[in-house]
């Protein structure tokens, strides 16, 4: 149906009247509302007239034809309001709070999810599991490996819709053609929002519950819930209820009733990205549930569903199935928190809901005109703006420290309000210690101490001295014995074979706790016997299989042997202690590389460390950390203002160390990684190697925050010294949104997938110390599933060391 040019002039005129008929019975409205207390009982004590006049103004604009908008705070609906008409002709009729919308995309929120989740929680499903293993036909052209967390989130690599032309019909259709879809990204690499995704959701809630998704969401959402007026294919009583919508593509094009949406249409009105149809009051009905975590899902469910899920590396943070930071997040505002999570539909429909604050906005727009999609976007923005400024909504503190780990500085991998660096002035371990005119080694009962000192060429203080010499001169502090890591006291051996030397500057003797047994490695427990403390004072890498967090637990354990205090001078993890990536190690492979279970990138400082190590090993070691000042997790060692000293001679900037969890993972295997080059870690190469396929290979997995660059080099040290290797300069392009962890096993899949004969795999299980990961990279499986299998361990350790963490 089209208008003619007059009767759309007419429409505000229309609409009045329709308000003034609408007036004559308002008693009876009130009546009905005090039968039964529910969350659709009005409590307003804010006057909404600012919101109520976005919404008119778009209504005299006729960028919409009609809305209600419900707002919910506390428990129950501060504001609901109706606007404007729900249809239009042959005579107008007024809007009214309980008309029934097509929700559009709400239908993959409102239903699919939950139902989806539902049988997440009664086992049914694994998120992690292929989709395939579940809808065999689901598997053929490459999608044999998206899972089912990939399709919740919109990561599945699939485009955003199935054709319509050719013209086709029914489920079965629409079902054959999703199952036939070929991916156009890699699984997991690019967020593409896809219906395709939500009518395979709904098809694996038939497959597995044996009801098809409109019978199992009425029965175990909708109908607990006392979602009445909810449901796919409204029948024809509801019709005068239900607000029109326009379909240019559809005869006739108001549509009242009828699913919008035109591939839902074609599949019986049943499906699981669109169809369903719905009221205000039965939107707030579930947003309540959702932010009580009472009534359909168990509380760690909806947790899960509704904070981040999307590969950690995404820059769109979703949750499963819900949208939390993202392009399509307009109907958020400016004022809502990240945290809040929320959806929109194609007809006008929005939903967003934020449990910090325990509030909720609905806004549900009907048009009998051609859509006016920015001005709505705008709406919608500007209405959830105007509300949180209203309520003058604030974060509990407990709450705050949970909204840290969406928005926080770093926190997140992913949220787009991160702050990604800042100039710091922070002061270090031992300028803390000076600056409390050594404080922390005094003993009460000593006039004078003595100590020994494990330290190396980054034991700097602010001035540049070094700590062996502020720690010689301090007073009251006898500077008895020093002790030097893996490369020396000067930073610049690479040798098993070291000897004691003697401190050019202080003549005190140097231990070296590096060789080639074990017992060299570890602090002779007579000598720290002879001391009141032992003072640590070394720049760490970052990752775990540098040597430095093994020498710091060495000394721990020595340390308890000998009753002998330990004094850590901490000193910013120079990749930041906010990223935690990479697989758990096993702990019945504990090695040097290896000295206690913890990710591949830790995200943790070595005084953090010596107190996890500390308790959960059991040591009792009499430890003391003297933490930095002015640090901040999410810190680049570069947004600190401390002097970058190379912590070993091929680590020389924090670009390398940014690389280094995942290029150092693999050096072990026969693979060059650019020592004896300039950029150590930058570049990755062997002779038998061709530059042009390696870097097109890694190039199209799209992984984010790095490109590969074809090229060859010759190292002048290393397993191909002085020979021409065929290889990668790795360029980071985003070093925040790179799982250097994960890169790693990218690069190891690729030798496996390219050079099966050539590259030797063996030595990488030294280093990845993970046996369930090297096995699946020895299988070939897609790396961004192998890294989505070590998330849960990740998890569970980020909840483990909090205890621990001596910064926010």
């Amino acid at each position: 149906m089209k208008f003619p040019h007059k009767s759309i002039k007419l429409l505000p005129v229309i609409i009045l009247l329709a308000h003034c008929f609408a007036a004559a019975a308002p008693e009876k409205a009130a009546h009905s509302a005090k039968k039964k207390k529910t969350p659709t009982e009005i409590k307003e004590t804010v006057n909404f007239a600012p919101v109520d006049q976005l919404v008119q103004e778009q209504i005299n604009d006729q960028a919409i034809t009609g809305a209600v908008l419900v707002v919910g705070h506390a428990g129950g609906i501060v504001h609901q309001k109706a606007f404007g008409l729900r249809a239009t002709g042959p005579r107008p009729e007024p809007m009214s709070v309980d008309t029934i919308f097509d929700l559009a995309s709400l239908t993959k929120v409102v239903a699919t999810t939950p139902s989806i989740m539902r049988l997440v929680q009664y086992g049914q499903i694994r998120l992690d599991e292929p989709v395939a293993h579940y809808i065999p036909d689901f598997g053929m052209n490459g999608k044999d490996a998206v899972t089912v967390r990939q399709l919740l989130t919109h990561y599945s690599g699939l485009r955003p819709d199935i054709d319509l032309n050719p013209p086709w019909e029914g489920l079965e259709a629409a079902l054959r053609l999703a199952h036939e879809e070929k991916l156009q990204s890699p699984q997991g690499s690019l967020f593409i929002y896809s219906d395709t995704n939500f009518i395979v959701l709904g098809e694996l809630v038939q497959r597995l519950s044996g009801l098809s998704l409109d019978k199992y969401a009425d029965v175990h959402i909708f109908q607990p819930l006392g979602m009445k007026h909810t449901r796919f294919l409204p029948p024809a009583q509801w019709r005068n209820k239900i607000a029109e919508t326009y379909a240019a593509d559809r005869s006739p094009q108001i549509l009242r009733g009828v699913v919008h949406d035109p591939r839902a249409a074609r599949m019986g009105g049943v499906a699981g990205h669109a169809g369903l149809f719905s009221t205000a009051g039965d939107l707030a009905l579930y947003a309540e549930a959702l932010i009580s975590r009472k009534g359909i899902l168990d509380g760690d469910i909806i947790e899960k569903m509704t904070t981040p899920q999307q590969p950690p590396t995404a820059t769109e943070v979703r949750g499963l199935g819900w949208d939390i930071d993202s392009s399509f997040s307009s109907n958020r505002g400016a004022l809502l928190p990240v945290g809040s999570f929320g959806h929109t539909g194609f007809t006008g429909t929005s939903l967003w809901i934020d449990p910090y604050t325990n509030t909720y906005v609905i806004l549900l727009t009907n048009s009998v005109r051609p859509r006016e999609g920015a001005q709505l976007i705008s709406l919608r923005s500007r209405v959830a703006t105007a509300v949180a400024a209203l309520l003058h909504l604030d974060v509990t503190s407990p709450d705050r420290e949970k909204l840290l780990a969406i928005t926080g500085y770093n926190e997140a991998a992913t949220a787009s309000r991160r702050l990604a660096a800042r100039n710091g002035h922070v002061l270090t371990g031992i300028d803390v210690l000076e600056q409390e005119n050594f404080a922390s080694l005094k003993q009460p009962d000593k006039a004078e101490i003595k100590i020994g000192l494990i330290t190396n060429n980054t034991g700097l203080d602010a001035q540049g001295k070094r700590t062996i010499d502020v720690l010689a001169a301090a007073p009251g502090v006898k500077l008895a014995v020093i002790f030097a890591p893996e490369h020396g006291i000067f930073g610049a051996l690479d040798t098993l074979n070291v000897e004691n030397t003697t401190d050019p500057v202080t003549g005190v003797t140097v231990y070296p706790l590096y060789g080639g047994t074990e017992a060299k490695k570890r602090p002779p427990v007579d000598v720290l016997k002879t001391l009141d403390a032992v003072v640590f004072d070394i720049q760490d890498a970052g990752a775990r299989f540098y040597t430095y967090p093994a020498t710091l637990g060495y000394l721990l354990e020595a340390a308890a042997q000998a009753n002998t205090a330990v004094i850590v001078l901490d000193r910013p993890n120079p990749i930041t202690g906010s990223f935690v990536q990479g697989p758990m190690s096993q702990p019945d492979m504990l090695n040097f590389n290896n000295y206690h279970p913890v990710p591949l990138r830790h995200g943790m400082t070595l005084g953090e460390l010596a107190q996890l190590y500390n308790e959960e090993r059991k040591i009792g070691a009499r430890l003391h950390v003297v933490p930095m000042q002015g640090w901040l997790r999410g810190d680049w060692f570069d947004s600190t203002g401390v002097v970058w000293v190379n912590p070993s001679p091929n680590l020389r900037s924090t670009n390398e160390a940014t690389l280094y969890p995942g290029v150092g993972l693999i050096e072990r295997t026969n693979v060059s990684v650019g020592r004896g080059t300039d950029t150590p870690f930058e570049l990755l190469g062997a002779p038998w190697i061709e530059p042009h396929a390696f870097a097109d290979y890694l190039n199209a997995r799209l992984i984010p925050g790095i490109r590969f660059v074809p090229l060859s080099f010759t190292p002048a040290s290393g397993p191909y010294s002085g020979q021409a290797c065929g290889g990668i300069n790795l360029i980071v392009t985003d070093r925040n949104v790179l799982d250097s962890a994960e890169l790693g096993v990218e690069l190891a899949a690729a030798l496996k997938k390219l050079y099966p004969d050539q590259w030797k795999m063996e030595p990488l299980i030294q280093l990845l110390v993970n046996r369930e990961v090297f096995d699946a990279i020895a299988r070939g499986d897609d790396p961004r599933n192998i890294a989505q299998s070590w998330r849960e361990g990740l998890d569970e350790f980020v909840k483990r060391k909090a205890k621990y963490l001596l910064y926010k």
